[in-house]
């Protein structure tokens, strides 16, 4: 009686305290003077950053949806270099950056969706492409799903956010417990957009399994393209180091396979 006591006391602790240990903006905080682009809601600002080709303008913009820890700042100087010809945009999370507010996973995927639409009126006659990295890919199959951009790129993409966790947690009915869950598969079984999926191959977060169920999903969809590359000594932080990874994403972003 005492154990089953003490699991249920641990599961309502869990259950209330599981957007501490699925969100962590603390580590991401900024002043709002070192942004330079924001995205008025109808409750919150959100802030982050744009970077534009430095001659001329860009037909073509690459949206950057990062992790859950994650200055997504950090991630320009690649992107720029990756992607000379694009304008760049990348939010912070509610309660990420200088960003108000507090994460869910309902508010972070319809603050994408809106960032989408904005990015989309400053560029009319070109294409956004989305890009996500592990929870950002979670919210960018939200976007593609409504907005059906003609790509998408994944980084260490995770089929769902139930099973991801059931893979750390197996011992917490996880199902029950479980608040934001990020459906990817479900979501992308509808997107008919290309699909580019990047794995690391020493991934311990998201594990093998996550992303091989995703990709099966991907590949049921009737004359979607999906390519996959494999970084197999990468780990889940390292992967945008991985050798090949800037080419891979400039020939995806310009149509190549």
């Amino acid at each position: 009686a005492l154990a089953a006591l003490l699991y249920v006391a641990v599961c309502t602790l869990m259950f209330f305290q599981q957007r501490r240990l699925m969100y962590f903006p603390q580590v991401t905080r900024v002043e709002a003077a070192d942004t330079n682009f924001a995205l008025q809601r109808a409750d919150v600002t959100l802030r982050g950053w744009q970077s534009h080709p430095a001659s001329g303008p860009a037909r073509h913009a690459v949206i950057y949806l990062g992790g859950n820890a994650e200055r997504v700042e950090q991630a320009l100087p690649l992107l720029r270099q990756w992607l000379p010809a694009h304008s760049i945009y990348t939010l912070a999370y509610r309660g990420y950056g200088a960003s108000d507010g507090t994460p869910t996973e309902s508010d972070l995927e319809q603050d994408a969706v809106a960032l989408y639409d904005a990015v989309q009126q400053q560029h009319p006659q070109g294409q956004v492409l989305l890009l996500g990295r592990s929870l950002g890919t979670g919210v960018a199959a939200a976007v593609a799903a409504q907005r059906q951009p003609a790509r998408t790129a994944l980084i260490t993409p995770f089929d769902n956010m139930v099973d991801t966790v059931r893979d750390h947690y197996g011992w917490l009915p996880v199902r029950w417990l479980l608040r934001d869950r990020y459906p990817s598969d479900t979501r992308l079984a509808q997107y008919q957009g290309a699909v580019l999926v990047l794995r690391a191959g020493l991934d311990t977060l998201v594990l093998p399994a996550r992303t091989d169920a995703l990709e099966r999903t991907l590949a049921t969809r009737h004359g979607a393209v999906l390519q996959v590359q494999h970084f197999p000594q990468a780990d889940h932080i390292s992967i945008l180091q991985g050798e090949g990874m800037g080419a891979t994403l400039a020939q995806f972003a310009q149509g190549q396979p």
